[in-house]
């Protein structure tokens, strides 16, 4: 039987019912910040990585379809501002030049980043020559994270992916020869697929697309994350505003209710085992206001939670299948 077919009718409810007031927070501990900073950007631990990450990730794209210099502005800002998980892609990819600048940046300030790139091919010696590709463009030598990237798509089904000439496989042996020192899998649709590969593959990372809407469309958080969790896989979030709409010449702006957007961030920053919320950020007033609530976040409290769920399922219907097909 597919992983596909496996994942029909394995949802389940979000939270177990608890007292009011009561939060979720030690379901997603944060460490402390450094005692000589008190307003760092809170850390949190990178699955059994060994590494740890800001709760928040710069999602490099937005500001990718910006001037070149101006790319450069933003992500430079994220750094000085205690935002060092980047995450990243080729311009084919739907990043613009965000890559490219993004190197610019990295060429002198390296060590300060923790850098995380994709490749979006099945094929293994391709996904190899893709990320030399990366490493170029972003001027550096090697990633902290490789993503075979976008597993629901068509082109990505797990008997490719996972085969002896399959990106899985290559992306092993970039590890083994430095070039990343972790490797993950990504996507925003097929839940099934992931819980297929967590079972055939060692992988350290995961990143889906979780937002309080979206779980009731795809439903990472209960069908794949608690197992991704058992085996000690770091997750991240993307998508928590919904993604962005407008399209490449005005990036910027998300399907989320404007309303919403706080308890979407606070909703993102709760969920069991997550490491870091990837954020588009399109410019400094977006970096501003990302810092703000990462230095202040508080987790949903159980009523809360609740309550931003029943909106979330309002929104589901006029979605519907926003990210692909579920199975």
């Amino acid at each position: 039987m597919s992983a596909d077919r496996r994942f029909r009718g394995t949802r389940r409810d979000f939270l177990v019912t608890a007292g009011a007031g009561t939060t979720i927070a030690a379901l997603a501990p944060v460490l402390s910040a450094k005692e000589d900073s008190p307003q760092a950007i809170p850390q949190r631990k990178y699955g059994t990585t060994g590494a740890t990450v800001p709760i928040v990730g710069v999602g490099t794209a937005p500001a990718g379809f910006r001037g070149r210099k101006e790319a450069r502005e933003v992500y430079s800002a994220c750094l000085d501002q205690g935002l060092t998980y980047f995450d990243t892609a080729p311009e084919f990819a739907g990043y613009g030049k965000a890559q490219v600048a993004l190197g610019d940046v990295l060429k002198t300030r390296r060590s300060e980043a923790f850098v995380v790139t994709k490749c979006w091919e099945p094929d293994g010696e391709k996904a190899l020559a893709l990320l030399k590709q990366n490493l170029r463009e972003l001027q550096t030598d090697r990633v902290d994270v490789v993503y075979a990237h976008s597993l629901g798509a068509d082109n990505m089904p797990p008997e490719k992916i996972l085969a002896s000439n399959g990106i899985l496989p290559a992306l092993a042996k970039a590890q083994r020869d430095g070039l990343t020192r972790f490797i993950g899998v990504s996507g925003h649709n097929r839940p099934g697929r992931f819980l297929e590969v967590l079972r055939e593959f060692e992988i350290q990372v995961m990143m889906n697309a979780v937002s309080f809407v979206a779980r009731h469309i795809y439903d990472f958080e209960s069908t794949v994350w608690p197992e991704a969790q058992r085996r000690g896989v770091a997750l991240a979030a993307m998508k928590v505003y919904g993604g962005i709409i407008g399209g490449q010449e005005k990036p910027k702006g998300a399907r989320v209710p404007k309303a919403d957007l706080f308890e979407a961030f606070r909703y993102a920053q709760s969920l069991p085992g997550v490491a870091t919320a990837v954020i588009g950020l399109h410019d400094t007033d977006e970096l501003r206001q990302t810092v703000e609530w990462a230095r202040t976040y508080q987790p949903l409290t159980v009523d809360e939670s609740n309550q931003l769920l029943a909106r979330g399922k309002e929104i589901a219907d006029g979605w519907g299948e926003v990210y692909g097909p579920v199975v």
